[in-house]
């Protein structure tokens, strides 16, 4: 005799299941608990099985469904890729989406998420074969409609299925065998098992299982689109973000046509490693050379205006700092960063007015980081720090000058990774001096004539900054 369905109440949120209503959840969200019918577990195809889930294979052959393997034995063959035919997007993937693997890309809307996927896909089935284009938002027409804008030319086995009902997805991937699938995006999509909205944690699961035991079984690359919140996070609940093997986050200015995409999580290849695009009417095409784009519109001489890098996975890059400080009329001045933690504002203005005698307690201080940019490292503190000073003091910043450092609570400066990649890009870009932490400038040598100029603390710097020995 069959079992029924039990019922439990489930975050929205995190995922935590609870027996009774909660009005708010461990997780701190309030009225985010969400009955759910709970199917008794059977033992069916749908359920993910050890190696063979996993392509592991041993010298005798898959090992059966439930047994360990012994490690030695596992063939760990290099992962065969389809690359995209997008440099950038390679870049990020580790040169091109690993056979069986699923992929997880999110991004605002409107920033051009459909575009870069659909250029993937054209180039991927011109190369490779048949691909399938799974769109629960969108109609045949409208895909249509932005391929014939973006893309050169079609290919005869790109499919396109508007469709959210898992199970028949899942019947047309069996039918047409695609060597790709997209499906955009999952929080449309539904399973008939489940009486849940689409988008709940439970629709989520089980759809990203489904998809996980399609793509592992056959071997086939899938890439998954799903939404964010206004705070450029993950909407919804976390699951699939750890079901997935990678998770890439593609982000952008809505004034600005550079388009920036991050690995987040690769199991395959480097993370935090991330590609440039520039958004046309064409599509989206490569930025092979983002530093220099980002400097641009930058001008030389400009108080409050500082240049400095950051190294993001493979890559340095150089930006641009702006500083802004202003008389404030209230009783606690206003402190206001776009590109940096306002914590770390607040520690790098404590340390400049501590170790360097600058007061800026009756004055509003405003950050940005051109370009979009939120580095998770800390290169950038020496350049902030000048950038301030600069604007305080109205200070012109010496011309073709980069600044790179760490800045420490007793206002001495660390080192930072990669300051000889970073040397040569300064010196590409035309900079003639550059100013580091001493440990850092002890180890370089001179690139193209750009000078290098070592410092140990923050007062230092300044000195060096104010043009006495520039």
């Amino acid at each position: 005799m069959a079992k029924k369905a039990s019922t439990i109440f489930m975050c929205q949120e995190c995922g935590y299941e609870s027996p009774r209503w909660m009005g708010q959840c461990v997780c701190g969200a309030w009225n985010s608990m969400v009955e759910q019918k709970v199917l008794p577990a059977t033992t069916d195809s749908r359920r993910r099985t050890g190696a063979a889930g996993a392509a592991g294979r041993s010298d005798s052959g898959v090992a059966s469904p439930g047994r360990p393997v012994q490690l030695g034995k596992v063939l760990s063959g290099a992962s065969v890729r389809e690359d995209t035919g997008i440099a950038e997007l390679d870049r990020v993937l580790g040169g091109g989406f690993v056979k069986g693997s699923l992929t997880l890309i999110s991004g605002e809307p409107g920033i051009g998420k459909s575009t870069l996927i659909l250029q993937a896909a054209a180039n991927i089935a011109e190369k490779y074969g048949t691909v399938i284009y799974v769109s629960g938002e969108e109609s045949e027409e409208q895909i249509k409609m932005r391929a014939d804008r973006i893309c050169k030319r079609i290919p005869e086995n790109l499919y396109i299925l508007s469709e959210t009902n898992i199970e028949n997805i899942i019947l047309q991937f069996e039918s047409i065998k695609p060597v790709f699938m997209i499906i955009d995006s999952i929080q449309t999509m539904y399973s008939e098992a489940l009486d849940s909205a689409p988008g709940s944690v439970s629709q989520v699961r089980i759809t990203g299982n489904e998809l996980m035991r399609i793509g592992k079984g056959s071997e086939t690359p899938i890439l998954i689109v799903a939404h964010v919140t206004k705070s450029g996070d993950l909407a919804g609940p976390k699951t699939v973000e750890h079901l997935v093997d990678t998770v890439l986050s593609f982000t952008g200015e809505r004034s600005s046509d550079l388009r920036i995409l991050r690995s987040v999580k690769n199991r395959f290849g480097t993370t935090n490693e991330i590609g440039a695009f520039e958004m046309c009417e064409e599509g989206l095409i490569d930025v092979s050379n983002l530093s220099q784009t980002l400097m641009e519109d930058m001008e030389g001489g400009s108080e409050g205006s500082v240049a400095t890098a950051i190294y993001e996975g493979s890559r340095p890059l150089i930006l641009e700092i702006q500083a802004l400080t202003a008389p404030t009329n209230m009783s606690f001045p206003r402190r206001t960063s776009i590109g940096i933690e306002l914590s770390r504002l607040n520690m790098l203005l404590a340390v400049l007015e501590r170790r360097a005698s600058v007061n800026l307690s009756t004055q509003d201080v405003y950050i940005n980081i051109v370009g979009g940019f939120k580095p998770d490292g800390t290169s950038v503190d020496l350049a902030v720090v000048l950038a301030v000073l600069s604007s305080f003091r109205g200070i012109t910043p010496p011309p073709q000058t980069l600044a790179v450092g760490e800045v420490g609570l007793t206002g001495e400066l660390r080192s930072v990774r990669h300051a000889d990649k970073i040397l040569k890009e300064a010196a590409n870009l035309g900079f003639r001096h550059l100013i580091l932490p001493q440990k850092n400038a002890a180890k370089l040598q001179p690139v193209n004539g750009i000078e290098i100029i070592g410092v140990k603390t923050v007062f230092e710097a300044i000195g060096v900054f104010s043009k006495k020995k520039i």
